[in-house]
């Protein structure tokens, strides 16, 4: 692929352009292989004008956050990976409880700005490792709250390559998934509609979430956090438990034997172990209850 064009927009833009950057540093697993490219856009504007070059070009691309909720082949992305510069990005704004996000912020400055100014709705998130537009792209959610409960519209690159602003009815946020997913949106930035509350039940909240956190979860691995979506009538951490299968282990992937919904990266983990460690899962835990498991993962790229 000639990438010439590209880079060419990219440096007009002012973006930091990388040539087979390694995924793994890219991603909170911490594994796979290099992309061709990536690109670091410093606005919407940026992030927009590469979109239209990957498709006039016939670029093959892929839109990123923290990499938070991904696992890239171990052969890497033979495309550019696109991700929005969080330490370049316009600050927040806040209006008669409305809060404009960028979407490369990440969530723990939008909990922490919220605090600050006396808005409740957000506790839920703080301690998700991921950014604002990673959140609102999948609906992310943990502790009974999600974005669907705060989200009012989003901006994105559309499919036809121009900005638009979605409403939250046009979103269709549901569990763990929105509109965008189906279709080629990039989010580039979202207002939220919070509620005013005391700054100090706020924090303290917030705090004993993450208390519960650190408790429960495998914090101190990478990860990507919850592995599969909780299947309707179930929780998957507990089937996975009842197969007998927390603490499960190929090569450096393994069932956190903290919690049984958590997949881990002990140490030199591979995107293969991943892999065969998630075909073995749903295996063995459709074989036993009958449920398919669906991966809140994503997974992209050459395996």
């Amino acid at each position: 692929m000639n990438y010439q064009h590209l880079i060419d927009t990219a440096t007009k833009w002012n973006c930091s352009v990388t040539e087979q950057a390694p995924m793994a540093a890219a991603t909170t697993f911490r594994v796979g292989g290099p992309a061709d490219l990536l690109i670091d856009l410093p606005s919407a504007a940026a992030a927009m004008a590469a979109v239209n070059v990957c498709r006039e070009e016939n670029i093959p691309y892929l839109f990123i956050g923290n990499g938070s909720n991904l696992v890239v082949g171990d052969k890497g992305f033979r495309g550019v990976v696109l991700r929005l510069d969080g330490r370049k990005a316009q600050p927040m704004l806040l209006e008669d409880g409305r809060i404009y996000a960028p979407a490369g912020m990440s969530l723990q400055r939008l909990c922490l700005f919220a605090r600050d100014h006396s808005l409740t709705g957000l506790e839920f998130a703080y301690g998700i490792p991921g950014t604002v537009g990673g959140a609102v792209y999948m609906n992310a959610g943990a502790y009974d709250g999600e974005m669907a409960g705060v989200v009012e519209s989003a901006d994105c690159v559309t499919p036809d390559g121009i900005l638009a602003t979605l409403s939250a009815e046009e979103l269709q946020m549901t569990y763990r998934h929105t509109a965008l997913m189906e279709g080629d949106y990039i989010v580039t930035g979202a207002t939220l509609r919070l509620q005013a509350g005391d700054k100090e039940a706020i924090w303290t909240r917030m705090k004993e979430l993450m208390a519960r956190r650190h408790e429960k979860q495998p914090l101190e691995y990478p990860s990507a956090g919850s592995f599969f979506k909780r299947p309707e009538g179930y929780f998957a951490g507990k089937l996975i438990q009842d197969a007998g299968l927390k603490g499960f282990t190929i090569g450096g992937a393994q069932i956190s034997e903290k919690h049984a919904g958590f997949v881990i990266n002990r140490g030199g983990a591979t995107a293969a172990d991943l892999v065969a460690l998630r075909n073995r899962v749903q295996e063995k835990v459709y074989a036993e209850f009958g449920v398919h498991l669906e991966t809140e993962v994503r997974f992209v790229g050459e395996f």
